[in-house]
């Protein structure tokens, strides 16, 4: 197999898109991180990719299409917001119609993607959505429920802190909860999904912690509880601090009534999963970026493990 690393470049040096460029420094096996594309040239994440000897522009997307290296790039992770994605999209798409894009916003041009439940399905896209923060840690669990049971109805309430959630994350509270409730469904296999998100200002700043509720028919609770471990399992594999914080609970329900379901009967699912972040830019608490940025690293890594495999093939039969 070919050791040659694809080229990537990250748009966006805010606090996503710095957390994103150390990971690949420290743990890229199949990408390497070629330029740093930001709009305020005073930005930490431009001076940290400059001094580690990474091509940066100041000047958007529009700058690294000026950049030398842009011609190499095969994956660009989109940092920036829902609506600055679609024009960059669109920008680039142009140029390079062939390069992959990872998307850490809401936008949703491409199709949703939680590695642990549809990643494989992702490898061959042009544009991948990573949904959210709150997505990304709670849309497994309702598809662990959901590979039991059918869910007829998902909830989830992502908590982050305050000081974690940077301009971008604020401009898009909207955006999250559309995109990670219709991702509960077409993902998580929910027929109706709500998500909810909470900034809390709490000092000293807590960790993220996600509440999932599923409402299903009655099932085998023991089976449910071994999906969902198994299914935090694989999560931890590439966010080591996922976890658990106790044991699932279930609950029978009578004739409950349900935004967008009408009345629902059996059981009621409750889980409790904390994100503790690796501390790679921000600190520990700051799981919403650690749990975001390591799955577009790992779909990321995929694609290129792919695409560096087709290329040898390619190279073999001329």
């Amino acid at each position: 197999m070919s050791t040659t690393k694809l080229k990537a470049a990250i748009i966006g040096s805010g606090n996503i898109g710095t957390d994103l460029m150390i990971k690949i420094m420290r743990h890229g096996r199949h990408i390497e991180l070629a330029a740093m594309v930001g709009i305020d040239p005073a930005s930490d994440g431009l001076a940290r990719a400059a001094r580690l000897g990474v091509a940066i522009t100041h000047e958007g997307v529009r700058g690294l299409a000026q950049l030398p290296v842009f011609a190499d790039i095969d994956i660009v992770f989109d940092a920036t917001s829902a609506a600055t994605h679609v024009k960059n999209d669109a920008f680039l798409r142009e140029l390079r119609p062939d390069i992959r894009l990872i998307d850490l916003t809401p936008a949703a041009i491409g199709p949703y993607c939680i590695p642990v439940v549809n990643g494989e399905s992702s490898l061959d896209l042009l544009n991948v959505n990573m949904v959210t923060c709150g997505g990304q840690a709670t849309i497994p669990m309702v598809a662990a429920v959901s590979r039991v049971v059918p869910v007829q109805y998902g909830e989830i309430v992502a908590s982050i802190a305050s000081k974690s959630a940077g301009p971008g994350t604020r401009a898009n509270i909207d955006e999250f909860t559309e995109t990670t409730s219709r991702a509960i469904e077409v993902v998580g296999g929910a027929l109706k999904g709500k998500a909810i998100i909470v900034l809390n200002p709490a000092e000293p700043p807590l960790m993220m912690r996600d509440t999932i509720y599923t409402l299903s028919a009655l099932a085998d609770q023991d089976a449910i509880a071994d999906s969902v471990k198994r299914m935090a399992a694989d999560v931890q594999e590439y966010v080591p601090g996922y976890r658990l914080k106790q044991q699932v609970q279930f609950d029978r329900v009578e004739q409950l009534r349900m935004p967008g379901v009408g009345l629902v009967s059996g059981l009621k699912t409750t889980i409790f999963v904390e994100v503790e972040g690796a501390a790679h830019y921000l600190p520990a608490y700051a799981g919403n970026l650690d749990i975001m940025t390591s799955a577009a690293l790992r779909i990321a890594e995929r694609q290129a493990e792919r695409i560096g495999a087709q290329r040898q093939r390619a190279s073999v039969a001329i």
